[in-house]
């Protein structure tokens, strides 16, 4: 009963935490919530990590309403999970995850078209699941000092596993013609959205440097945690 109790608590104040994050009015083209996602991520794991994501995302779009929220909603929990199943120390399930939406990216016709250099940070994700799944199992060690170098590279992932997630529903899943985007638009929203991504990367990476992995360090503390919840 006690594990039940931290875990809805965690997932409530997480939730919460996450749907306030989307309510600012600046933002690039993600909310707020992707330097949450990561701790999300390593803190609840893959599992509980997803399900908080998901309550907080709906909750975001209850509050704050978009045409585009099927985006956010199913691409953050995601996020979310793909740092847990590092901190689990499960790279397969996140490779499988990568080899099936990049699958179909390139299957599709625009996925042939768009340029390559749109998605250089989701190529580096992936030759990065193994070897940063392997740091990771010193994720939840005591005075673990390699925290501050291998959060961030958990952190990218985790945004990249995200834009992905996106790109995935954009074009192969086709949300492009839901919205009745005709072929030069989507391209041009494309380039835009990469350059705005890699931004958004380096954000990610510093965040979680300055900021995350302490407070990863002090929840680890605070929590009792020997590793994630899920």
């Amino acid at each position: 009963m006690r594990v039940s109790s931290k875990k809805i608590a965690l997932v409530s104040v997480f939730a919460a935490l996450h749907a306030v994050l989307y309510l600012p009015s600046f933002e690039l083209w993600r909310s707020w919530s992707i330097y949450l996602e990561p701790i999300e991520g390593v803190i609840l794991g893959p599992w509980v990590g997803f399900a908080s994501a998901f309550v907080g995302s709906m909750a975001a779009r209850a509050a704050k309403p978009s045409e585009l929220w099927l985006f956010g909603v199913v691409a953050e929990p995601l996020g979310v999970m793909a740092c847990g199943f590092i901190a689990k120390k499960q790279w397969k399930p996140l490779l499988a995850i990568y080899a099936f939406m990049l699958g179909a990216y390139f299957a599709h016709p625009y996925g042939r078209w768009f340029p390559l250099w749109t998605i250089l940070d989701i190529l580096a994700a992936l030759v990065l699941i193994f070897p940063v799944t392997m740091m990771g199992k010193r994720l939840f060690e005591e005075n673990n000092r390699s925290l501050p170098f291998s959060f961030p590279l958990v952190a990218f992932i985790g945004t990249v596993t995200d834009s992905l997630t996106r790109i995935f529903l954009l074009v192969p899943v086709g949300l492009y013609a839901v919205f009745g985007w005709p072929a030069e638009t989507v391209y041009s929203m494309f380039i835009l959205g990469a350059a705005d991504s890699y931004i958004e990367d380096i954000l990610v990476i510093a965040v979680s440097f300055i900021i995350g992995a302490p407070l990863i360090a002090a929840l680890k503390k605070v929590l009792a945690l020997k590793q994630p919840l899920s």
